[in-house]
């Protein structure tokens, strides 16, 4: 195997959560972080929050329908850590260079995400378990 890149930093972890607004009282009066923001994504049919915590930020992610692959994970596995996001400079190549290690992305260019970021998944299936998100910053 060929080194890809390192990541420049962990950009988010995704927590699922069957609601947002009740989580968000553990992260924001217990925890003592600040949120962000709130928005919807439908293009992956969910809702995410961002709470900031120094340069990382915890991202809760809610359904917004029966469809929503976070739909599909919290019936299977409950609320729980998603994914680990990835913050990354040259998408595209680093994503050419993993497929041409074998390594399955889904999908295999970029789309819009959440928070003005371009983003793609690394597979469970290739991480020894874990699913990472590549994300980089639209300009």
């Amino acid at each position: 195997m060929q080194k890809v890149f390192p990541p420049s930093k962990i950009d988010h972890i995704g927590i699922a959560v069957h609601s947002i607004e009740k989580a968000l009282s553990f992260y924001i009066e217990l925890l003592g972080l600040s949120l962000e923001k709130i928005e919807s994504v439908p293009s992956e049919g969910v809702k995410v929050a961002f709470l900031k915590i120094g340069e990382t930020r915890i991202e809760l992610l809610e359904p917004l329908h029966k469809e929503s692959s976070i739909y599909t994970y919290l019936q299977k596995n409950g609320e729980g850590i998603h994914h680990i996001a990835l913050e990354t400079k040259n998408m595209e190549s680093q994503l050419e260079q993993l497929m041409k290690n074998g390594v399955k992305v889904i999908p295999k260019t970029p789309k819009k995400g959440a928070n003005n970021k371009q983003i793609s998944f690394i597979h469970p299936h290739s991480t020894h378990g874990v699913l990472y998100e590549l994300c980089s910053k639209i300009n």
